[in-house]
């Protein structure tokens, strides 16, 4: 429970829908338990009558319609308003979420698999919205519900007073309790379980070729189905502890039925109260038990709630990989980069090692090199992605743990070879660029990537749709178009991660010669196993062993 106390600023953020779902609630149950105590009254006041004709009809039989009606609607304004305030309350999760997951990224914890990330983000997020609509809600209500019968009783049958309100007490908090205690590990189980299920599943769609051409195809089928039969087994655990908490709540329903027929029955044989009124009351009785029975079902997803949120949590808290000065430089206007004596290791041998360089401001730097030499390294470094283990990294001779990350960010733009087309218009993959930025400045920023032809050319232009993942465009213009969006970026350093994947080689000597020309006045640094072709960089140096030539 003290993991969903995280999110309470974030519920307190709904409480007006919150509480009106609440109130409607408590008149649809409490139009239930008046509906079935005046029909039972009404019913039998009628049969008991001598004097049928002379017995008002109309007053019960009104009351009856009344109370039907006023349930019925109740109801639905309930789940009108719960499920706003509800769907709201997921969207400000999701923004609680991404905010502090955004900071922390590269997440630090490698252990953390693709659909585990995928499953805090989806489903995790999708348990704790229901959190208040489906468990503290309808505790709320039974309990209100329950005392005000309870006070009913205390004035109109004083010896069943205390059974009711011993069975109904036990049924809304004993049961609930006994529930979240027994099955709080099998929560935490169906949940880990669900996760592996979602990561098998996307290992499959990504691997299946892979799995396919080397005969193992079978085996991994096998693991899944093993995985999700571990899942079903966590949902049948709790669905049995479910089924016990809702035969317990049934006996406790019984025995507070037959408890206050029993003291009924003899207050009646003592004329101390009406046989009418009191089968009113045990029409209530077994009304006012319709709170509980949702509990039950309730608490069973709240400690699903319970593991989703200890998840979120920890996936929030993940320390930082990296964070501002308390008290931040001002950004230089100069943009030389220049690096001392810097290593650098993801905790075993040195990726980078007593790395010594320097980048005049407009100056064009190719670094070649094999896989995992550490190119893109240096760039997370440049980026401030990471912090070396020794030496410095300084812009404008101001060292970069002293400037804000996000002045760092506006300094210089990245162009990696996954850069992606989002699935919306030219217009607007390019004003992720610069989102102030006018139409003349992104047909210019098209004409310095070299598409601006293409991108006429087009029926709707610039409002042309690209497609997810840019399937639209061939991959060259795929790479000009992220060109362009970062050619208008008011960024003066341009880092670069392998922008030619993909190309053949006509398409990469063209790509070049475009950066060559487009980038002219910025400092550009490119990562490439590329061949580079001749006089479109100042320089050109090899990275090996993590060390530059």
């Amino acid at each position: 429970m003290k993991s969903l106390l995280t999110f309470r600023s974030l519920l307190l953020s709904q409480a007006k829908g919150f509480t009106l779902a609440l109130l409607l609630s408590l008149v649809a149950v409490a139009a239930g338990v008046a509906l079935l105590g005046t029909s039972g009254w009404f019913i039998t006041s009628a049969a008991l009558t001598t004097a049928g004709l002379a017995f008002n009809l109309f007053v019960p039989s009104a009351l009856v319609r009344a109370f039907s009606f006023v349930r019925i609607l109740a109801r639905y304004g309930e789940r009108l308003s719960g499920h706003d305030a509800t769907l709201r309350l997921l969207a400000d999760l999701r923004g609680w979420l991404f905010a502090r997951l955004f900071p922390r990224l590269p997440l630090v914890d490698r252990s953390l698999r693709h659909g585990d990330l995928v499953s805090r983000l989806t489903a995790d997020v999708d348990a704790l919205d229901t959190a208040f609509l489906v468990a503290i809600g309808p505790i709320a209500a039974a309990l209100i519900i329950g005392g005000a019968l309870t006070g009913v009783l205390v004035w109109l049958l004083p010896s069943a007073a205390l059974v009711f309100g011993i069975c109904y007490g036990a049924a809304v908090l004993v049961v609930p309790t006994g529930l979240v205690l027994a099955s709080r590990s099998t929560g935490r189980d169906m949940v880990r379980r669900a996760t592996d299920a979602r990561a098998a599943v996307l290992d499959g769609i990504e691997g299946h070729v892979d799995l396919t051409v080397y005969g193992v195809l079978g085996t991994a089928q096998a693991g899944f189905v093993d995985t999700a039969s571990r899942l079903t087994a966590a949902k049948g655990r709790l669905a049995s502890f479910t089924a016990c908490a809702g035969f317990a709540v049934q006996v406790l329903a019984a025995l507070a039925l037959v408890g206050s027929l029993w003291l009924g029955l003899q207050a009646f044989e003592t004329g101390s109260i009406d046989g009418a009124v009191l089968a009113g009351l045990l029409l209530a009785i077994m009304g006012s038990f319709e709170a509980t029975n949702v509990i039950v079902r309730s608490v069973s997803k709240l400690t699903t709630a319970m593991a989703a949120a200890e998840r979120l949590t920890a996936i929030a808290e993940t320390p930082l990989v990296v964070a501002d000065p308390a008290a931040p430089a001002a950004l230089p206007a100069d943009t030389t980069i220049t690096l001392s004596d810097v290593t650098f290791s993801y905790g075993g041998p040195p990726v980078l090692a007593n790395l010594d360089l320097t980048i005049l401001p407009g100056e064009h730097v190719a670094i070649t090199g094999a896989s995992g030499g550490g190119k893109s390294s240096l760039l997370n470094l440049l980026l401030r992605l990471a912090d070396p283990q020794l030496g410095s990294i300084t812009l404008g001779g101001t060292a970069l743990a002293q400037l804000r990350q996000a002045d760092i960010h506006a300094s210089l733009a990245l162009l990696s070879q996954d850069s992606p087309l989002f699935n919306d218009t030219i217009r607007a993959n390019l004003l992720i660029g610069r989102p102030d930025a006018d139409d003349e400045a992104l047909w210019s920023a098209l004409l310095d990537a070299g598409v601006e032809e293409f991108v006429r050319a087009l029926t709707n232009g610039l409002d042309t749709l690209l497609g997810e993942s840019g399937r639209t465009v061939s991959v060259g213009q795929a790479r000009r178009l992220c060109l362009a969006r970062v050619l208008l970026s008011p960024a003066r350093i341009l880092l670069l991660d392998e922008p030619t994947t993909g190309l053949d080689r006509t398409a990469e000597v063209a790509f070049f010669e475009t950066l060559h020309k487009a980038a002219k006045g910025c400092s550009v640094i490119v990562v490439t196993h590329a061949a580079i072709p001749e006089g479109t960089m100042d320089r050109v140096l090899e990275m090996r062993n993590g060390m530059l030539r």
